[in-house]
């Protein structure tokens, strides 16, 4: 792509953004199930003084530091710079409240009360928590992050304790209502498989929608779930085809670990090939309304069979990456649910999350519509 077309398209999404703007306020969105208290991290590399410090920049040169502690032994210092709300589903519900969208979101926000992290999120939306939140110490590196969860508590995102806080006929009333709904970290909750079976034969049966609205699905990083796990979530997520228009989203290295369970017909490894090839032989195989697929520096999307790419605002040193992929999400799936084609949503995705990395928070719908004003004058470029 050009780089005269690539701004043309931005500047046509913004366009597209400003004719919808007054629409985002009246969309209702559900998100759930999870939770957790996000602790952003840095790795000192070195110590100048009780004040100051150089930082491990890098997931590669972390690794070779642990490696050369085999059979020895090693001191890290960890830095922590922030906390704030965390899970994928919080991450995105706030991402989606910050665009004027109504939210309802039920979750790990803390029980009886809610956490401190979650109370701007939960002033500002309907709100229905399970259980405490989980923890998460994130290590922040300039070409990725390393997650270290606590997930224990996890294990009480389960239907009883969901319906015990929000009762079927409640439950069938947010669904009915919900123009976007938003199920993510399948990873991290145990009984997810459950949950969704019972809202295929308890709840979606209830619900009247004229047009069917959109379900996104967001995995998270499924390596540590055994083969034939994933591969039942994925027959799970087709079935909501059934009651909605299905969107998976994936990052470049689910999309490796998910062509591989699906065993795909690949001209390559999954880690090699091109995000177009991936993306096209995952969305062949499950037959779902959309796949997206969102590497650091790009994203790609077939809907309705074709294949859409953006190259993303890269930014070679962003402040913040924990929440990036969930902000990617938030944006993607607002130019969904505002009719926007399907490059204008990778262009809103890219955007969204540009901002993010930049700022340390969500954008709004002006903030948003603005960066990409900026982005199209800066194409190419790390700005």
């Amino acid at each position: 792509m050009t780089q005269t077309r690539h701004e043309e398209l931005i500047l046509q999404t913004v366009g597209a953004l400003q004719t919808a703007e007054s629409k985002a306020e009246a969309l209702q969105c559900f998100v759930g199930f999870d939770g957790f208290v996000d602790e952003i991290i840095h790795v000192v590399d070195k110590r100048v003084d009780f004040e100051s410090y150089t930082r491990v920049e890098t997931i590669g040169e972390l690794a070779e530091r642990i490696g050369r502690a085999a059979g020895l032994s090693t001191n890290i210092e960890l830095i922590p710079k922030q906390m704030k709300l965390g899970g994928n589903g919080p991450i995105m519900a706030n991402a989606l409240r910050s665009f004027g969208a109504q939210v309802t979101y039920v979750g790990c926000l803390g029980h009886p009360d809610v956490h401190q992290v979650f109370r701007e999120l939960a002033d500002a939306c309907e709100t229905y928590s399970i259980s405490d939140p989980g923890h998460t110490d994130a290590l922040e590196f300039v070409d990725g992050k390393l997650m270290l969860g606590k997930i224990e508590i996890l294990k009480e995102v389960n239907w009883d304790n969901i319906i015990a806080q929000v009762p079927l006929q409640k439950m069938t009333e947010i669904f009915s209502r919900s123009d976007l709904v938003s199920m993510v970290n399948w990873t991290m909750i145990p009984y997810m498989n459950n949950i969704w079976e019972h809202l295929l034969k308890e709840v979606l049966p209830q619900v009247s929608t004229t047009d069917k609205p959109l379900a996104f699905f967001d995995l998270a990083d499924p390596e540590k779930r055994n083969v034939e796990d994933i591969a039942g979530a994925m027959k799970m997520v087709q079935r909501f085809e059934q009651y909605y228009r299905v969107i998976l989203g994936l990052n470049r290295k689910e999309a490796s670990e998910i062509a591989a369970v699906l065993g795909v017909d690949l001209s390559d490894k999954p880690e090699t090939v091109s995000l177009e090839e991936i993306t096209r032989a995952i969305a062949d195989d499950l037959g779902i309304y959309c796949l997206v697929v969102h590497p650091v520096t790009e994203a790609g999307t077939v809907v309705g069979d074709e294949f859409f790419h953006i190259e993303g605002p890269y930014c070679a040193k962003p402040k913040l990456t924990t929440g990036a992929g969930d902000n990617f999400n938030a944006g993607f799936c607002l130019g969904q649910v505002l009719g926007l084609s399907p490059q204008q949503c990778l262009i809103t995705g890219t955007g969204t999350s540009g901002f993010y990395v930049r700022s340390m928070r969500s954008p709004n719908f002006t903030e948003l519509m603005d960066f990409l004003k900026l982005w199209s004058e800066n194409v190419g470029q790390d700005f």
